[in-house]
């Protein structure tokens, strides 16, 4: 799938708030949605990487 609204790449890399940013916006496609999960990934430097999943209660 592709994600139409765009990610990391697209919003651009501001340090430190890229993280908060895809998190936020995840959380208001779930509110705008009806889409009950989600998933976004991270790279935090260092050849390091995190994940986050959100589920709508």
């Amino acid at each position: 799938k592709v994600n139409i609204y765009g990610g990391g790449i697209s919003i651009g890399h501001p340090i430190g708030a890229t993280g908060c940013i895809l998190a936020v916006k995840v959380m208001y496609e779930l509110a705008r949605t009806e889409k009950k999960d989600a998933m976004i990934s991270m790279c935090i430097g260092g050849g390091q990487a995190i994940s986050m999943y959100f589920t709508k209660p």
